[in-house]
This record gives C-alpha cells, structure tokens and sequence, in this order.
C-alpha cells in the first residue's frame, strides 16, 4: 500500500527557472546544468502543468519548448505548442511579467521571429549551447542568489 507524503520546500532564496519540455532528457539535462550554476529549477512537461506550475510558483524565468507532440500536446484538454502557452502566461497577473526563453528543435527561420514578436525575451535552437544559455539567463537575471528587484 502506497502512502502519500507532502514535502513541503522552504524558500531557498536563489531564482527559479521553469524548464518545459515533452523530452525527460531535456528536462534533466537543463536540470542539472542550470543548479550546477546555482539555480532552482521546475520543470513541466505539457502546456497545463507549465501554466499551473507558472500561477502557483511563479518563477523568474521561463524556458519554453514550441513543439509538443500529439500524445503530450492536449494535456487538460487543450492542444498546447509553446506560442499557446506563452498566450497563456502574458494573460495571467502571476506571470505575464516572467521573461520566457523559446527553447526548439524547430526551424528557427519558422519560429525565431515569431517568438520574438509573441513576447520572447530569448530564442535557443537546439541542440542548446548551455554556455550561451548561461550567459543569457545571467544577464536576464542577475546572479542566481540575488534578492529579486
């Protein structure tokens, strides 16, 4: 028999960052480099788990996927891609300031202007170079331990 125990996380004082991406290797791997630099990080792999995690958390950043297949894409039953759950995100009070970096394997003539133009603060082709995406989150947020503004 299977009991459920709540964990309840105190509030560590460094930034977080939502990762949300149907792939677990992309999950882990930004997962591990990003607390390697200090960063608490969330991660969601569908469109309703990103815009629940986003009200409820609220991070600092976003790292967001475009592309999402089928099976992943209509979680809650909405047929999620990464410019719908941006649309979601710049309508919610708890998020609509947070900066979102696009994240994609997708051809970046097709979706970097797009991105940009739907309220991207960045755009990464994968796969990532994480010495740039570094860069770009520290220069969007400061260092990973610095009080917020």
């Amino acid at each position: 028999m299977e009991t459920a125990v709540a964990v309840t996380l105190k509030d560590t004082g460094r930034k977080k960052i939502l990762v949300v991406d149907d792939s677990p290797i992309i999950l882990k791997t930004l997962t591990m480099k990003l607390r390697a630099e200090g960063y608490e990080v969330l991660t969601a792999e569908d469109g309703s788990k990103a815009v629940s995690t986003a009200r409820r958390e609220r991070p600092d950043l976003i790292l967001l996927d475009i592309i999402f297949p089928p099976d992943v894409a209509h979680g809650g039953g909405v047929p999620w891609d990464g410019f719908l759950i941006m649309d979601w995100l710049k309508r919610m009070d708890e998020a609509k300031d947070i900066p979102v970096f696009i994240i994609t394997g997708g051809d970046p003539e097709r979706y970097k202007s797009r991105s940009m133009a739907a309220g991207a603060a960045g755009f990464f082709q994968k796969p990532i170079d994480n010495a740039k995406l570094i860069e770009a989150i520290q220069n969007e947020l400061g260092d990973p331990t610095d009080a917020p503004a």
